[in-house]
């Protein structure tokens, strides 16, 4: 598996609730936002252009998301991005979002699947990607 990688996020005004902590459905863009970046950073090249380069789609399957320390903000989140698992068709990140690197504030599941971009059938996950994620 590739190293785990950082991302770097400050928290807008615009991603908080009238309360002032983080709308609960932002967590799924910080995310999937980080999990672009870590494939930009893996690769070496605009990660997501890169992945459907290897002739897929890759539409998220399943995301289970875990909040566990409320955000503000002006808070500095640090994620960290790394591959949980690689299935036959399907590939899962690990995601851990951290305020203070220190502090965990919320764990993601994002789990994608390799689709035809012409048929739109489930397809096993193409070599290259595979040897990049393993």
């Amino acid at each position: 598996m590739p190293n785990a990688v950082f991302v770097s996020r400050t928290i807008l005004f615009g991603d908080c609730d009238p309360a002032g902590v983080v709308y609960t459905p932002r967590f799924s863009y910080f995310a999937v936002e980080a999990i672009y970046g870590a494939l930009d950073k893996w690769l070496g090249t605009p990660g997501l252009r890169t992945l459907m380069g290897f002739d897929v789609l890759p539409p998220v399957r399943a995301m289970s998301l875990e909040l566990l320390t409320p955000l503000t903000w002006d808070d500095e989140l640090d994620i960290k991005v790394s591959v949980a698992k690689l299935g036959v068709h399907s590939f899962t990140f690990l995601v851990e979002g951290f305020v203070g690197n220190e502090t965990l504030s919320f764990v993601a599941n994002v789990t994608h699947v390799c689709v035809s971009p012409e048929t739109k059938d489930i397809v096993a996950i193409p070599a290259p990607l595979r040897a990049l994620l393993s």
